[in-house]
C-alpha cells in the first residue's frame, strides 16, 4: 500500500497575493489554478523540486475564516519547508524580504530557522542532517 499527503489547505486573504508571494519569494510553482465559479478557485502550489505534497490556497470566506488567516495552528509553527541547502535558501529568502524570527540554529536533527509568510503563518526552513 502507498499513500501520500496530496495537499494541506492554507487560508489566505487573496489568491493572487498568495500566489505572488509563494512563487516570487519562495520559487514555488503553481500546480493547478482552476476557476470553480463564484470567486472560488482550486489553487495548488508546490515547492521547487517536489512532486508530492502541496499547499491548497483557499481564499477566506466569512468572518471565521478571515480570523483564521495566519493563525491556523494556534500560533505554533505549522508548516515545514525542507531544503537540501539551508544556506542557499535562507540567503535567497532574506533577499526576497522574507522575515525570519530567529537566526539559524543547529539542532540534533539539522539546521533550522523560523520565518513567517506575509499572512502570519509560522514556518520552519529546515535542512535535516
Amino acid at each position: 500500500m502507498r499513500q501520500t499527503l496530496h495537499a494541506v489547505t492554507l487560508v489566505v486573504p487573496d489568491y493572487d497575493d498568495a500566489i505572488r508571494f509563494y512563487t516570487q519569494s519562495l520559487n514555488f510553482s503553481v500546480a493547478q489554478d482552476i476557476d470553480l465559479g463564484d470567486g472560488k478557485r482550486w489553487v495548488r502550489i508546490i515547492p521547487p523540486g517536489s512532486n508530492a505534497g502541496s499547499l491548497l490556497l483557499a481564499k477566506a470566506d466569512g468572518a471565521a475564516q478571515q480570523t483564521a488567516i495566519g493563525n491556523q495552528t494556534g500560533g505554533r509553527v505549522g508548516f515545514f519547508l525542507e531544503t537540501d541547502n539551508f544556506q542557499r535558501d535562507h540567503t535567497a529568502m532574506l533577499a526576497c524580504g522574507v522575515e525570519f524570527e530567529e537566526e539559524p540554529r543547529h539542532e540534533p536533527y539539522g539546521i533550522v530557522a523560523v520565518w513567517r509568510d506575509p499572512f502570519g503563518n509560522r514556518w520552519d526552513l529546515i535542512e535535516f542532517t
